[in-house]
């Protein structure tokens, strides 16, 4: 197994390698975690359609399972606040674990840690993180 951890330093980066990754590692049916500050009520309400909120002194944690709806929001919806982050999800947190990877998107997507189970898998990502070699910082640890 292999963690990788990337860092996003370009903030004018479009969120296609953040879509290609979901869209790799997400299945449906796999665990799931979405964590929101408390005061992102719009995302903690839809977030809450995926799985049972709970709360704690500064974030609602939401756990359950990636749906299709779930999925499709996340490859198809693009953050419209972008003032403090260039946001590729408007979740501060997506953890999912299955098979493939333990993938966790932090800070809207601007930092991915992965896990990945396989060769493949790491060869997946290291090709994708190829093609932008300037915008991203990249760890790799085995």
């Amino acid at each position: 197994m292999s963690r990788i951890q990337v860092q996003m330093l370009d903030d004018s980066v479009s969120s296609d390698w953040w879509r290609k990754l979901v869209q790799h590692f997400f299945r449906i049916g796999d665990e799931l975690e979405i964590r929101c500050w408390k005061e992102e009520a719009a995302e903690i309400q839809q977030a809450s359609l995926y799985g049972k909120p709970m709360e704690n002194q500064l974030e609602v944690s939401i756990c359950g399972k990636v749906t299709d709806k779930l999925l499709s929001e996340l490859l198809e919806e693009e953050p419209t606040d972008k003032s403090v982050y260039n946001k590729m999800t408007k979740y501060f947190t997506i953890h999912v674990k299955n098979e493939l990877c333990d993938f966790c998107s932090e800070h809207y997507g601007t930092e991915v840690y992965m896990d990945v189970r396989s060769d493949d898998e790491l060869c997946f990502v290291s090709k994708l993180f190829s093609q932008y070699a300037d915008c991203f910082s990249t760890n790799r640890e085995d």
